[in-house]
């Protein structure tokens, strides 16, 4: 690997090699000036470039809560901070121990603190208005609790907004038996997301303009270039498809780097956090998410990642190059310098609007090139919740309306959008999905698992519908098709004798605020979809194989293996290997253009208690009507990740949900008490949020 130190321009680039946006700019500019007009020696900046973690161990701690001046972008900042540390100091535990920490509020509100993914009693879980009271300013609260579990956890407030000014820290807790994890060195990695703007205030302008820290919108030239790649009707059909739900295909992130700083163990890319290996040592790196609202993506270039634990749980070995992980989340990995050089730990934005960095190295002077970021991903049909699975539409994008001329074309698993579809005789359309209304002359066609739309279908006789799924809408002159494993929405359909409709599949997504009434669709929300609800998904596939929107080319672009969930397996037999004896599906539901997220349709205002009987085991599966990633996390109990393998189920406290998709996981309910469950989205969270009670 070249080693060099990369130029200020080169450190502020993009993937397409243009300079950052001036936010960006600053965000690294500002700190390096502030950095090059202080008279440094060389050990001092080494102490003030990269600092680790402080740590504390031992089975009582004193914490305190208090107000700090920050600096990351070049202008001070009120932060809120622990120990008078950004971030808190990190809890080094035992497993086995009963641990106390007496915690003091100086602030002048209400604060507490979380122990995230911790199995404790509910009294000491840490969330005002379910688990205590909260702590009153000037007062001291004191936690106490055994520590029955070993691994990577993290610490934060769950008042207000006070996890996005700095109330955070890590855990980490020895196993009481050796350690199935060999390693020589170690390093704690906590990625977070700052803001000079009070929390407050970005909640207020998303609640104003959903997408006001989105500049990544659509303009003027990118339309020109969608025009050149696909042609004037093709792009207008898109176009028309997103303008008509009032969606965006580039809304990704709710805040991005137009605002925020991303900093690494409290460190800015212009002031990379600094981990030292020797050659030939096995290392292991336990990365924390700890943002507010931010997904992140991490690689290391040069180097293959072991991963070899899951929010603080083992799982059996897998080596990658790339995973993402969600706001909440933990990963442990085990990478192995080969040679004396220096390596990046390169963490991007999941939209990519800023990144942060790691210089990982064996010597103090080496330091390693920063990549490009990768393209800005887009969103597509199959985020909205259709099933796309297999499409090669070499980057062709279509609407609704009709569509001609397009014979001999191979659309395999292809979906399409509303209106007439003619002129397409002797197309292979295998396990094609199409839009609603008319469709003629297709007569002779292979529609092998082919998925329409609703509207009128004629002249489609002799075709082969094997595993067809249909909308809704008229469909005439389709006599003595196979339609085996069909699926068709409302509307009528006639001429359709004499066809095998056994094995029905999933209906066409139905958007907007048409509800979830549909046959094929599960029933189960609670809500008339009212204002919480703007979109539905008709089609959610399972999440456990996709790498996640901006990753999922990887593999065949770049060679990198990415990360999925079903990659992950317990490390350890599955405890509880009982069959759930109910399930429980929840939407996850939003409305963007009001800013206002949800479970079922239902605002937690609004919202019943979860109730769970002590002991039962059940399935939940979450089921994502937004085109958001949701990472949902439950309090108090595992969620045990239905990943393939019933024998070796993956324990988390924290899944991400995909845009569109769907997952399920199994829980057993030995925790009495009420406790929390939401999404870690920060500013999702005041709606999407339900009290669960175990009794």
């Amino acid at each position: 690997m070249t080693v060099f130190k990369p130029s200020h321009e080169e450190q502020n680039k993009s993937s397409s090699g243009t300079v950052l946006s001036r936010r960006q700019f600053v965000f690294g500019a500002s700190a390096m000036l502030a950095l090059t007009t202080i008279p440094f020696s060389k050990n001092a900046l080494a102490s003030a470039i990269g600092q680790s973690l402080t740590q504390l161990s031992g089975k009582v701690f004193d914490l305190s809560i208090d107000y700090k001046t920050v600096n990351f972008t070049g202008t001070p900042a009120r932060a809120t901070v622990i120990n008078q540390l950004f971030p808190g100091p990190l809890l080094r535990w035992k497993e086995g121990e009963t641990v106390t920490l007496r915690v003091k509020n100086n602030l002048d509100h209400d604060s507490s603190l979380h122990w995230h993914g911790m199995i404790l009693p509910t009294e000491m879980d840490g969330v005002p208005g379910l688990s205590f009271a909260g702590i009153k300013p000037g007062e001291t609260f004191e936690y106490k609790f055994p520590v029955k579990q070993s691994g990577t956890y993290w610490y934060h407030s769950h008042s207000g907004f006070q996890e996005q000014t700095g109330v955070y820290g890590a855990i980490v807790i020895d196993p009481k038996e050796a350690d199935p994890v060999v390693f020589d060195r170690e390093h704690v990695i906590m990625l977070s997301d700052w803001s000079d703007e009070a929390p407050e205030t970005i909640y207020a302008n998303l609640k104003k303009q959903s997408d006001y820290y989105n500049y990544s919108e659509r303009t003027m030239s990118d339309l020109f270039s969608d025009i050149k790649k696909q042609g004037l009707v093709n792009t207008w059909r898109a176009r028309s498809m997103w303008n008509q739900e009032r969606m965006s295909d580039r809304d990704i992130s709710d805040v991005t780097g137009a605002t925020y700083t991303y900093l690494m163990n409290g460190n800015p890319p212009a002031q990379p956090w600094q981990a030292l290996f020797k050659q030939g040592e096995k290392v292991r790196l336990r990365f924390i998410n700890s943002s507010a609202m931010t997904i992140f993506d991490v690689r290391i270039p040069g180097l293959k990642m072991t991963v070899v634990a899951s929010d603080g749980q083992n799982v059996q070995p897998v080596t990658i190059d790339e995973f993402r992980i969600g706001v909440a989340e933990t990963y442990d990995v085990i990478v192995e310098p080969k040679m004396e050089d220096a390596y990046c730990i390169f963490v991007q934005s999941i939209d990519r609007s800023g990144y942060t960095v790691g210089n990982f190295t064996s010597d103090e002077m080496f330091t390693a090139k920063i990549p490009d970021m990768d393209p800005m991903p887009i969103l597509g049909h199959g985020d909205m919740g259709m099933n796309m699975e297999g499409m090669d539409h070499s980057k062709m994008a279509m609407g609704s309306d009709s569509m001609s001329g397009m014979e001999g074309m191979d659309h395999s698993k292809m979906a399409m959008g509303s209106d007439s579809m003619s002129g397409m005789e002797g197309m292979d359309h295998s396990k094609m999905a199409m839009g609603s209304d008319s469709m003629s002359g297709m007569e002779g066609m292979d529609h092998s698992k082919m998925a329409m739309g609703s509207g009128s279908m004629a002249g489609m006789e002799g075709m082969d519908h094997s595993k067809m799924a249909m909308g809704s809408g008229s469909m005439a002159g389709m006599e003595g098709m196979d339609h085996s494993k069909m699926a068709m929405g409302s509307g009528s359909m006639t001429g359709m004798e004499g066809m095998d409709l056994s094995q029905p599949s999933m209906v066409m997504p139905t958007l907007g605020l048409a509800g979830y009434g549909s046959d094929n669709e599960i029933k189960h929300l609670d809500s008339e979809n009212g204002p919480q609800v703007d979109m539905q998904s008709g089609m959610p596939q399972s999440g456990l194989n996709d790498p996640g929107i901006g990753l999922r080319d990887h593999q065949a672009n770049y060679n990198r293996k990415v990360l999925t969930y079903a990659d992950l397996k317990g490390l350890h037999p599955t405890h509880d290997k009982r069959q759930p004896t109910r399930e429980i599906q929840l939407h996850l539901t939003g409305n963007m253009n009001r800013y206002m997220w949800s479970i079922n349709g239902i605002n937690f205002a609004d919202s019943a208690p979860l109730e769970l009987a002590y002991n039962e085991r059940v399935r939940i599966t979450l089921v994502n009507d937004t085109m958001m990633i949701h990472p949902m996390h439950l309090h108090g109990v595992w969620s045990e990740l239905e990943t393939g393998d019933p024998d070796y189920i993956p324990r988390k406290h924290t899944v991400m949900v995909q845009p569109g998709s769907k997952i399920s996981y199994l829980v057993t309910a030995d925790a009495l008490g009420q406790w929390a469950y939401h999404c870690h989205l920060l500013y999702h969270m005041p709606g999407m949020f339900r009290k669960v009670v175990i009794k």
